[in-house]
């Protein structure tokens, strides 16, 4: 949205289409997850009227469009993708079969996961833990606004704290809200390391792919 109340704002497109260009330029093979709030806000709400499963849905169709935008942006800088939905829709997206997209990142192309799991009740978080996990990725990158793992809401409580590492057990224990907890355990099991950090910073992704120490750690 960036800062408007809902949409899709150019300026965060190219924002994100730069920053991944500078990572396909380094090597590096990148597949995308992106959600769908800023279409589809606040029907989940009981007052909408629009039961669970159906909302579930609307909101997996919300990602495509995300996907379908974020496509655009990124071949408008020369870089070739492909968009990938669990639900059919053969005019617009690829269906999902693993080892397709394993070798779409082989040749560099940017691989963007639409449409959630395919299935009501799993969220984007769980969509990107299934995908990272099935596509034997070395690191989640979650994006969000604030710098990283905090121990308390930085946005409501200035004297939080932020670490720098963090294990899995100690997430859980400290109730810290990292992912939803159907996708963190399927990071946990499968020791796939989480590192959360500010999307907002324009140099952030190049840094972590560099090794340098950028937001929060989250491993076994």
């Amino acid at each position: 949205m960036g800062d408007q109340n809902y949409g899709i704002s150019p300026d965060m497109l190219i924002h994100y289409a730069f920053q991944i260009k500078e990572l396909v330029a380094l090597g590096v093979e990148v597949a995308v997850v992106i959600g769908g709030g800023n279409i589809f806000r606040g029907l989940q709400a009981s007052s909408s009227g629009i039961e669970r499963v159906q909302g579930d849905y609307m909101g997996m169709l919300a990602t495509v469009i995300n996907g379908m935008a974020l496509q655009s942006a990124l071949e408008a800088q020369g870089i070739f993708t492909r968009l990938i939905s669990a639900i059919e829709m053969k005019q617009i997206a690829e269906p999902y079969i693993r080892r397709r997209a394993i070798r779409h990142l082989e040749k560099s192309r940017v691989v963007i996961f639409s449409a959630g799991t395919g299935s009501p009740y799993f969220t984007t978080d769980s969509a990107a833990a299934l995908r990272a996990n099935e596509i034997n990725a070395d690191v989640i990158l979650k994006g969000t606004r604030v710098n990283g793992i905090y121990s308390a809401d930085p946005e409501k409580d200035p004297s939080a704290q932020m670490y720098d590492r963090i294990s899995f057990a100690k997430v859980i224990s400290m109730g810290l809200g990292v992912m939803d907890m159907t996708a963190f355990t399927l990071c946990q099991e499968n020791n796939l390391p989480i590192i959360v950090f500010n999307v907002s910073n324009r140099n952030n992704l190049r840094r972590i792919v560099m090794g340098e120490a950028v937001g929060t750690l989250v491993e076994g």
